[in-house]
């Protein structure tokens, strides 16, 4: 079980950062997003900004919802992972393999 799921673990947290990385995208870009949100003199009468200010707050929400949950779900199988792994450990207490893959995902939760 532990070197199977070493892999797995392994590509579902790169999964999961790369994720979260593209998710930040509308964060780090918000100056670049209020800028053409928000209409300049000239084009008041022809974007109502109050409803394109609506939009991109909920595009944000939207955002940070769908971040939270990823995570909270990632704390969850490793906190899950680590739980079976110590059930493990308590079978085979000389396994110096399964203690260090242990301590591993310890430290990711």
């Amino acid at each position: 079980f532990s070197q199977g799921y070493n892999q797995v673990s392994l590509s579902l947290c790169s999964l999961i950062q790369e994720l979260l990385r593209v998710m930040r995208t509308i964060d780090d870009r918000i100056v670049h997003e209020l800028n053409t949100t928000i209409p300049t003199a000239s084009f008041v009468g022809k974007v109502d900004p109050g409803q394109t200010c609506k939009e991109l707050y909920q595009s944000l929400m939207d955002a940070h919802t769908n971040r939270e949950r990823i995570i909270k779900n990632c704390i969850s199988q490793t906190s899950s992972v680590v739980k079976t792994l110590k059930e493990e450990r308590e079978k085979a207490h000389d396994d110096a393999a399964l203690l260090k893959q242990l301590r591993k995902e310890q430290t990711k939760v």
